[in-house]
């Protein structure tokens, strides 16, 4: 199974017994949106709702951050998400949170795990079938196993300063990235981690909300500075759209993408911490 899969493939996979449909939508507080409510007026048949907003280590003092293993297990065994199953992600939300899915997913251990170009805007667009209402679900095992090769946290963010073994790229929008902007969550502070490079996440999109892919996706990299040979490890607010990037650059074959969870919601609020702005 490819990593991006496209609307007439999963059409034509539907009632396959392996494959499990996931909503993993999720809107910011702020949104007016509701992506439980709007999953149960209409989702992909078969599809179930991944509450990311749950999704999360409600221990850690920085919002978003990764669940703990076990947590993780429990709540993909719980969706049916099991050891074998062929998953395929979408969204429709402007964080493109399936990205996100995917990250915890790969992470913990599943194997086969794609993104839905176009999500379920251009499922809809294109007049396939909805179902409503909640799943009914058989529990299935989820063997999980964390690989943090691709995380970073903190301390390798500020090795990181000194070594410049990796690119930093945010995700941010322009004006949050400069500091033009000031960060909404009381506390935080305005900028970027020095020497980072701004990718907003949604230069990686094309208008109709597909994928771009091949030299346009590139491109979106290599516009800001990045180049595809080297390490990066992307950042954002609180780690979702950071996802977004290390999907798109894992779509061009590279294998060396990390992912600061904390990003700016850590980062931002520690004092100690060198800040850029401009």
């Amino acid at each position: 199974m490819d990593l991006l899969v496209s609307t007439e493939w999963l059409a034509e996979e539907l009632g396959a017994t392996d494959l499990r449909i996931v909503d993993a939508t999720k809107f910011l507080p702020d949104s007016g949106r509701n992506a439980a409510a709007e999953y149960e007026a209409g989702h992909i048949p078969g599809a179930v709702f991944m509450d990311l907003g749950e999704l999360v280590d409600s221990n850690a003092p920085v919002e978003n951050t990764l669940p703990r293993p076990e947590k993780f297990a429990s709540r993909m065994q719980s969706l049916g998400l099991g050891d074998g199953s062929r998953i395929v992600l979408y969204d429709d939300s402007p964080l493109k949170s399936s990205a996100r899915a995917w990250f915890m997913l790969t992470m913990f251990g599943a194997h086969e795990v794609a993104i839905l170009d176009g999500g379920i805007a251009k499922w809809k667009a294109e007049g396939r079938a909805l179902e409503n209402g909640k799943q009914q679900l058989r529990h299935r095992h989820f063997t999980v196993w964390q690989d943090d090769k691709n995380l970073r946290d903190k301390a390798a963010m500020l090795a990181n300063l000194h070594s410049k073994d990796e690119q930093v790229v945010d995700a941010r929008p322009p004006a949050r990235f400069s500091g033009a902007e000031e960060d909404p969550r009381p506390g935080i502070a305005s900028g970027h981690i020095p020497g980072s490079v701004n990718v907003p996440h949604m230069a990686l999109f094309n208008s109709d909300g597909t994928w771009k892919t091949d030299d346009a996706l590139r491109a979106a990299f290599a516009d800001a500075g990045v180049d595809l040979d080297k390490p990066i490890v992307t950042t954002c607010g609180s780690g979702m759209t950071a996802s977004v990037l290390a999907f798109g650059a894992t779509l061009l074959g590279k294998n060396d993408v990390a992912l600061y969870d904390g990003s700016w919601a850590e980062w931002g609020a520690d004092a100690d911490t060198p800040k850029a702005t401009g």
